[in-house]
């Protein structure tokens, strides 16, 4: 049984799960939309509110370093500069519900559920 398990960890160790979540939370940011599967797409959605809640909270000058440091667990370097940067203007207003999964036709070569993952 899968008692107080919240996340999936889809085949992958524990390593590999937090690289394969860091490059695309950076993919995602850097492009704003990606298509991927659906599981991987709400388990995305997540996180990112997460990490923008966090960026946010790198607005006052005293937690800005330390917010910074904590970003780099999750994000490529590259990512934390837009997010720390465009994307808190964009969502200053909003607390929650920064990104939405529109669901695809499952792919051809194995039937997996495809969904795109983009900003609003």
């Amino acid at each position: 049984m899968q008692h107080k398990n919240k996340t999936k960890e889809f085949g992958r160790t524990t390593s590999q799960r937090k690289a394969m979540y860091k490059t695309m939370l950076g993919s995602l940011i850097m492009r704003e939309k990606i298509q991927t599967t659906e599981a991987k797409a709400k388990e995305l959605k997540a996180r990112i509110d997460k990490v923008i809640n966090k960026a946010k909270l790198g607005n006052d000058e005293k937690k800005k370093l330390s917010i910074r440091k904590d970003l780099i667990k999750y994000l490529p370097e590259m990512a934390i500069k837009k997010i720390t940067g465009e994307f808190l203007k964009k969502f200053e207003k909003k607390n929650c519900g920064y990104t939405r999964v529109i669901k695809l036709a499952p792919r051809k070569s194995d039937g997996a559920r495809v969904a795109v993952i983009e900003f609003i």
